[in-house]
């Protein structure tokens, strides 16, 4: 009879611990995946940071008098090809006075101190078929005043 007993004991404790393995196995996969979200969201908002910086240089170097009009969008790729950014510039700031190649987007102002400011709304999404984003689909927004 005690043969039998230790038996059922020994089975017993296997499951347990089966079972305390199999949790701690979903556990840890939750916690592989959530660090695998938030770094390529984290990946997304410093290029967000950088779209930014391309989208006012970009301003910087655009000749309103040879294109005949202001720039209104700008779209970046990443140089690996993980995120895409498009970049639409709503208002232009200019100080008393309209700028003729910019009447759709310009906004007068009286003041100088926010002379050449401009509104920017961004959009950065994943490429999906990238095979480092695995499927992970992030579409982060951003409105943000800037000087070019």
């Amino acid at each position: 009879m005690r043969r039998g007993f230790g038996l059922i004991q020994a089975l017993l404790v296997i499951i347990l611990i089966s079972g305390i393995m199999t949790i701690a196995m979903k556990y840890a996969n939750i916690s592989v995946k959530q660090t695998s979200d938030l770094y390529v969201r984290e990946s997304a908002e410093l290029f967000m940071n950088s779209a930014v910086e391309l989208t006012l240089l970009a301003i910087s170097g655009y000749d309103r008098n040879v294109h005949g009009n202001c720039l209104h969008e700008v779209n970046i790729t990443s140089a690996n090809k993980r995120f895409t950014a498009d970049v639409n510039i709503t208002k232009y700031f200019l100080y008393n006075g309209n700028n003729e190649n910019c009447v759709d987007r310009n906004q007068t102002i009286t003041t100088e101190d926010s002379h050449g400011m401009v509104i920017l709304e961004l959009v950065v999404e994943t490429n999906a078929t990238h095979p480092k984003n695995q499927g992970k689909e992030i579409r982060l927004t951003r409105r943000t005043l800037q000087r070019p």
